[in-house]
């Protein structure tokens, strides 16, 4: 595949979609972190902290909310994505994100946004819950039963298992909003389950998981990393607790 994008439209077609990408950035992971923050904030206290089935709970939430928020953002990544792996003349050629929120309302009404909201949504549930609390668990396994403290080993162990852990239940979710949002026609989610699992049999779950991994793994790490470390800055900024 990068072989094919490299030689049909060079270095810059390994880059179709970024501004989406970016936008969805801005509306799906901002809300999610930031509710799933707050709601953590609200049920901890000095005393005791959420429990693993409550942080489950508030990811869920979290998640739910994101997906919702980042729908449009997403569709559009999904196809400005995928257009390098089709023919030229098939190619939807959106110029950015901002052109492509415009031309799919335009074109295909305000409901083309909207596509695949619900697949995507379950997949944000799952994608916050096994990545958001995981993390969180990971941590405090790893704060109580080892040596290690609350600096940048912990951090990255727990990001790289909670990366993994999201990847494996995301993946099957991936595969269905993927070939929902870059399909040309409606098809309901039944109909198209149902296609998928006679062409492709119980292995189309796993199909791109590698690659998944590849992407969803260094992404946790960075996103995790970093987080805790603006959070410290932050901390120490406000003159607040650690």
């Amino acid at each position: 595949m990068i072989r094919y994008v490299l030689r049909s439209d060079g270095v810059t077609g390994l880059y179709h979609g970024l501004s989406a990408s970016l936008l969805r950035q801005l509306t799906y992971s901002t809300t999610r972190f930031g509710v799933y923050e707050e709601l953590k904030e609200l049920f901890s206290s000095s005393l005791s902290q959420p429990s693993f089935p409550t942080l489950v709970a508030m990811a869920s939430t979290s998640g739910l909310l994101g997906g919702i928020a980042g729908n449009p953002a997403d569709v559009l990544n999904v196809r400005m994505q995928h257009d390098a792996a089709l023919p030229a003349g098939e190619r939807r050629n959106y110029k950015h994100a901002i052109d492509g929120l415009v031309r799919m309302t335009r074109e295909e009404g305000w409901r083309s946004l909207w596509r695949g909201v619900w697949p995507n949504s379950m997949r944000a549930v799952l994608m916050t819950a096994s990545q958001l609390a995981s993390y969180d668990a990971f941590k405090r396994s790893l704060l109580t039963h080892t040596a290690l403290e609350d600096g940048l080993t912990t951090h990255f162990t727990a990001s790289f298992l909670a990366g993994f852990v999201a990847t494996t239940i995301c993946s099957p979710v991936d595969v269905v909003k993927t070939r929902i949002m870059s399909a040309h026609t409606q098809q309901g989610l039944l109909t198209l389950l149902a296609s998928i699992y006679r062409k492709e049999g119980w292995s189309w779950m796993f199909r791109g998981w590698v690659p998944s991994f590849i992407r969803l793994g260094p992404h946790t790490i960075a996103t995790f990393m970093f987080l805790e470390q603006h959070k410290k800055i932050y901390r120490h900024w406000k003159g607040l607790p650690e």
